[in-house]
This record gives structure tokens, C-alpha cells and sequence, in this order.
């Protein structure tokens, strides 16, 4: 089962302040951990909402609007894609985050668990997802 680890935004995230060393040394040994683990698959921080954008669709059109964004506590500063045996197993893994804004900070982790193929009914669809995730295989070993 894959599962994402979000790490909600907080007003310093979105000031485009950067983390402290110490946040950063507890962080990579954290990342360290669910390395050594073997149920890392990808991790990263994310750049203020200032420098990303959204697509509105509405009506058949598609509209741009580019940040910042108002609502702090509902946009990503980060994120870690694990892959674990359980929801449980997830949570665990969660609740060994380092305080992500600093020890004393406010901060929230939000779990979230992938779709995988298989959970969807057979379709042509679903066999059109399967080449192209082999293909996503093939071009990541090259």
C-alpha cells in the first residue's frame, strides 16, 4: 500500500522562509530512517504557493490563477510517499515526523492513501494505465 505524508503549510512556509538547521538535520534523519526501512519512495518540499499556480475549471473553460494562495492551512509544503503493509503501519511511520515547523510549532500530517489499479474494475481504461506505468518503468532504468 502506498501512502503520501503531507505536511500542511504554515504563514513561515508560504514567507518563503526556510527551515532551521536543526529542523533539517532532525528531517534527513527521519528521511534516514525510512530509507534504511525500505518503504521510502519519494520525498521533497515544496516552493511557496507564490511561485505555483492553479487551473480552475469551470463551464468547459480553464482559467489560471497564479499565487499566493490565502487559505495557509490548506495548501502542501511537503511531502513523503511511503509504502507500508497497513493504514496502521502509515500512521506509525506519521507520528515520527519531526515537529515540522520546529518543536513547539503548530504543524499537522495529513495521510492519504494512493489508488492502485487494481482497486478499479477491469476496463480498457485501466489496461491503458498499466502499459503506460510499465513504460514509466522502462524510461526511469535508462
Amino acid at each position: 500500500m502506498r501512502f503520501m505524508m503531507i505536511v500542511k503549510a504554515s504563514k513561515d512556509s508560504e514567507a518563503g522562509v526556510m527551515p532551521s538547521e536543526e529542523i533539517l538535520s532532525a528531517m534527513g534523519k527521519y528521511n534516514e530512517q525510512l530509507m534504511k526501512a525500505g518503504v521510502l519512495l519519494d520525498l521533497a518540499g515544496l516552493q511557496s504557493s507564490s511561485k505555483g499556480a492553479r487551473i480552475k475549471f469551470s463551464g468547459g473553460k480553464r482559467t489560471v490563477i497564479d499565487g499566493p494562495f490565502a487559505e495557509t492551512k490548506e495548501l502542501i509544503a511537503g511531502y513523503w510517499i511511503i509504502q507500508v503493509n497497513s493504514r496502521e503501519e502509515a500512521i506509525e511511520w506519521a507520528k515520527r515526523v519531526p515537529a515540522p515547523h520546529g518543536e513547539g510549532q503548530e504543524g499537522e500530517i495529513e495521510i492519504r492513501q494512493f489508488f492502485e489499479l487494481d482497486d478499479f474494475a477491469p476496463s480498457d481504461a485501466v489496461d491503458r494505465a498499466r502499459e503506460l506505468g510499465k513504460e514509466m518503468e522502462k524510461r526511469k532504468k535508462k
